[in-house]
Formats: structure tokens, C-alpha cells, sequence
């Protein structure tokens, strides 16, 4: 039986992202499935119906025929009672959900006996899971419209210019949090020319912030502040107050401040006090991206932009769905990713696999029977640091013989060397004098190239190699020497052309084929 996957509007004031996109209804029904599309559904994201008929959706007029007709519903926004009320009784629902939050939503999904995939609950910290991440999706759509918000109200330009009618100075902007949106900002920002300061509990995050064209600013006080999923952690007092008096510093310097911080089922931390916004130069801006959450501004007033004490205070609850268009066929791509591990068989039917650990996660209600929370998933062991394995197998050792291993790596060398020599010598006694010549260059380049390559970082071993291969090919000066005709006679010679001619074609392609891996090797380093 193929079954029905329904797209309706969203209903949520000012809501204008849409739960799929024509372009992924097409690989929704190459999976094996129908799907209808409320009439309208699409219009807030620049998608008019006539596109999803094309792309072969069915369009449905009426709300309460979409949900009657589909037997699996893809959701942006939390749905509503009366949504629930018009869902197929043994249902399936696919969305935002937040399951903590919303306890009388979920029994009353419950008592419909349906079957609640609830994206926010996805376990982040799977590798496997990136791909369904919608949290992740609309956060990084959310800081990039941050930036173009706190740009809007700022009255000037972000970069630095010099004009005939005088210099304009870059804007200072300071980004509290680097998570996903954080950094989507720090991005953003420091690409239209901003001097871009950051902060982040999560010492690890300073070098995507350096990489992304920003300065971290480290708050004066020793603590670790990672938490599980990817989010921070709430920080001890004393952490809070050494904080308090960076944001302060700040504040006073920067012409905007954008702030993302977030701690899962708790109220937004409040970073931004009344003193700090005082503080701030007239005409300075702050974007509180946790306005929904209370916000990180004491001031903050969320769903609105107000402006106090001379600095505009954006509380925007709906950035995702400012980029409508963007964050819907993120939405949708992430949704069908989903799709594609329901429907391993590719037949128009779901399989809800309660072993497989983001599958699980997702599940917060399962035939009408509650099974959220989950158990944490299962994470691979991390691996042994081989370092010390390699430095206690050589004590062992040393002591069972009551000595140590070093003369005996130093003996080692010694008859290398000793060998060598001879070798040396041998060579030296009984070859033609124009060989032991070329020979001395030979060890020589051996020499040089071995010490090269390894005094190199061994992620750059590729592309170093490849070009050392190109060089190399110095021998097919050889080969030309050998291909020319010789001045008199000489036997053998058919068999010398031979190899010289064999060596021309392989050096050729190493020679090309060493550039050519070169170049795709730095081209993946630049932007």
C-alpha cells in the first residue's frame, strides 16, 4: 500500500516556511509515495501550486482534507489543537514537536494513537544524524539573517571605505556564542568587511571562529563549558561574572551585538544588561536571536524591534521564516533524508525502527504510546591514545633487561651505517668513474627528499608528493638524451629506444597527472 505524505499551510502567526519543496517532492514519489499539498501552502515561500503540480504533488483545497487524506503529515511549526483534532486516527507526524514543552500536545497525539517523529529531538551528536538536522539548518538560516537584520538598522556600512568625501571606519561586531548560528554570523559578518569579535563558553570553537574570520575574546576565568548535543553548559558564578565584565568591555566598543546563547529546557541567560545597553554608542544595534526563549537582552521585547536608550533592540522570533524560501528547501531536504531512512525499500511505506539509535531518538510517541525520552544513544569508544601505548611498551622493555631500549636503537644505526660504507666503498672501487658520479648525486637527492618529506605535516603529504613526482620527472631529459640518434653505432640500441620511449609516456604522466592532483588538492583549501 502506497501511503499519502500531506503538506499543509502553516498556521502559525507570521509563518511562512513550508514543510517540503518541488524539487523534493519529485524524490519523494521516485520513494514510492503519494503526496498532496494544501492549495496555498507554498505561496508565503515563493512556491505557487502550479509548481508542486508539476513536480507531482495532488493539490487539495481545504485544511481539513489535507490531514484527512494523508496518512503522514510533514510539519514545520508545533501543530496546533485543532490540527490534531483533524490528524487520521493511527497517524503519522513528522515536525517540530519539542516534546518537553508541550505535554498536553502529546497526549493528546497519544490518544490518536499516532506514531511522532518529533525533528528536535534528534541526537545531534551522531555523525549519521547531520544529514536530518533541521535544528542545525534553520539556526545557520537564522544567523545569516541576523547579520542582515542588525545591517538594515545600522546606519552605516559594515566595511571600512576611504571616499573623496572622507573615511568611513568598518563596524565592530560582537557575537556572543559561536554554535551553529553563531558562527553562520561570524560568516556573514566578516564577509561584508566587519571587524568580527566572538565568545563562546566552548573553548574549541576558537578556531572555527579565527577560520571564519574572527577574533575569539576569552573571557578571564578557567572552565570548561561544553555540554551535551552540541550546546553549552550553565557556568558557575564565578565564570558568570568574569562574563559579565567582558560583555561590558564590549559593549562599550562594538557597534553591533549579536547574541545566540541557549541552554536546552531552560530560559535564555541573560548577558545583556540595562547598564550594558546604556553604555553602547547611540545608533548601535543588538540582535537578541533568543528573544523566543525570553532573550539574552534585559531589554529585549520579543517579536518586536524597539529602540532604547538610543540602541535598536531586534527581538525577532521568526528568522528562519524571513528566509523563507532558503530555510524550506533546507527543511525539506533535511525531512527527506529522514524519509529515506523510514523507507529503506523504497516501496511507499515507513518503517519506524526503534534499533536504530536516531531513529529512536526521533520516536517520541510510537502507536499512540509515549516513548520519549529516549535512552542516549550509543556512541562509539573513543579511541586509545596510541602516544602513551608506544612510550610504556619500551619502558616495559628496558626494565625487564635492566637497561634501557635507547643503545640498543643506537647500535642499530651504527651497522646501518657501517653497512652503508661498505657499500659505498664498493661502488667507489669497482664502478667507471662517470657512474660513481652520477650515483653521489643519486644518494644525495634520496637524502634531501626523504628529509624534506619528513619534516612535513602528513596532512600535506599528498599534495607535496604530487608535486615532487612532477618535478622528479627531470628524467625525461634522460629519455630525450637516449631517443636521440646516436653520433656512431651501437649495439643493443633498438632495446634502448624502447625504454626511453616506454619512459617518456610514463613520465608524462606523472608530470601531468602530479600538477593536475596538486592543484584539486589546494583548490579544496580556498574559498
Amino acid at each position: 500500500m502506497t501511503l499519502m505524505i500531506g503538506i499543509p499551510r502553516e498556521t502559525a502567526a507570521g509563518e511562512k516556511r513550508v514543510a517540503t519543496v518541488p524539487e523534493v517532492v519529485e524524490k519523494l514519489i521516485k520513494l514510492g509515495f503519494k503526496v498532496a499539498v494544501e492549495s496555498g501552502a507554498g505561496d508565503a515561500a515563493n512556491f505557487s501550486d502550479d509548481t508542486y503540480r508539476a513536480a507531482g504533488a495532488e493539490i487539495i483545497d481545504g485544511t481539513a482534507k489535507l490531514w484527512a487524506a494523508s496518512d503522514i503529515v510533514f510539519k514545520v511549526c508545533v501543530p496546533t489543537t485543532e490540527e490534531v483534532g483533524l490528524m487520521r486516527e493511527g497517524g503519522t507526524l513528522i515536525g517540530f514537536v519539542w516534546p518537553a514543552q508541550n505535554p498536553e500536545l502529546m497526549q493528546q497525539l497519544a490518544a490518536k494513537k499516532a506514531t511522532v517523529l518529533a525533528i528536535d529531538a534528534l541526537p545531534r551528536q551522531l555523525s549519521r544524524a547531520q544529514k536530518m538536522d533541521a535544528l542545525t539548518s534553520q539556526a545557520g538560516v537564522a544567523g545569516y539573517r541576523a547579520v542582515i537584520e542588525a545591517a538594515n538598522a545600522f546606519g552605516r556600512f559594515f566595511n571600512g571605505q576611504i571616499t573623496a568625501a572622507g573615511k568611513v571606519p568598518p563596524a565592530k561586531v560582537f557575537i556572543a556564542g559561536a554554535g551553529v548560528a553563531g558562527l553562520a554570523a561570524i560568516g556573514t559578518a566578516a564577509g561584508l568587511g566587519a571587524i568580527v569579535r566572538a565568545n563562546d563558553t566552548r573553548a574549541e570553537v576558537a578556531d572555527q571562529v579565527v577560520s571564519l574570520g574572527g577574533e575569539f575574546v576569552k573571557v578571564d576565568y578557567e572552565e570548561e563549558g561544553s555540554g551535551g548535543g552540541g550546546y553549552a553548559k550553565v557556568m558557575s558564578e564565578g565564570f558568570q561574572q568574569a562574563q559579565r565584565e567582558m560583555y561590558t568591555k564590549q559593549a562599550k566598543e562594538c557597534d553591533i551585538i549579536i547574541t545566540t546563547a541557549l541552554i536546552p529546557g531552560k530560559p535564555a541567560p541573560r548577558l545583556i544588561t540595562a547598564e550594558m545597553v546604556q553604555s553602547m554608542k547611540p545608533g548601535s544595534v543588538i540582535v537578541d536571536m533568543a528573544a523566543e526563549r525570553g532573550g539574552n537582552c534585559e531589554l529585549t521585547e520579543p517579536g518586536k524591534a524597539v529602540v532604547k536608550h538610543g540602541v535598536t533592540i531586534v527581538g525577532y522570533t521568526d528568522l528562519p521564516s524571513r528566509l523563507a524560501k532558503q530555510s524550506s528547501t533546507l527543511y525539506a531536504t533535511n525531512l527527506f533524508r529522514l524519509t529515506e531512512e523510514l523507507c529503506k525499500a523504497k516501496d511507499g511505506n515507513i518503517n519506524v525502527n526503534m534499533d536504530d539509535d536516531a531513529i529512536r531518538g526521533l520516536t517520541v510517541i510510537k502507536e499512540g504510546e509515549v516513548t520519549w525520552p529516549a535512552p542516549a544513544p550509543k556512541l562509539p569508544a573513543a579511541p586509545a591514545k596510541p602516544a602513551a601505548a608506544k612510550a610504556a611498551a619500551p619502558a616495559a622493555k628496558g626494565h625487564g633487561h635492566g637497561g634501557s631500549s635507547e643503545p640498543m636503537a643506537g647500535g642499530k644505526l651504527a651497522i646501518m651505517f657501517g653497512v652503508a660504507t661498505v657499500l659505498f666503498w664498493f661502488v667507489g672501487a669497482f664502478a667507471p668513474a662517470a657512474f660513481l658520479g652520477h650515483f653521489t648525486v643519486f644518494v644525495l637527492a634520496c637524502f634531501v627528499g626523504y628529509m624534506v618529506v619528513w619534516n612535513v605535516t602528513p596532512a600535506l603529504h599528498t599534495p607535496l608528493m604530487s608535486v615532487t613526482n612532477a618535478i622528479s620527472s627531470i628524467i625525461a631529459i634522460g629519455a630525450l638524451v637516449q631517443v636521440a640518434p646516436p653520433v656512431g653505432g651501437a649495439d643493443g640500441r633498438g632495446l634502448i629506444l624502447g625504454l626511453a620511449v616506454a619512459a617518456l609516456a610514463l613520465t608524462a604522466v606523472n608530470m601531468f597527472g602530479g600538477f593536475a592532483v596538486t592543484q584539486r588538492m589546494l583548490a579544496m583549501f580556498r574559498k
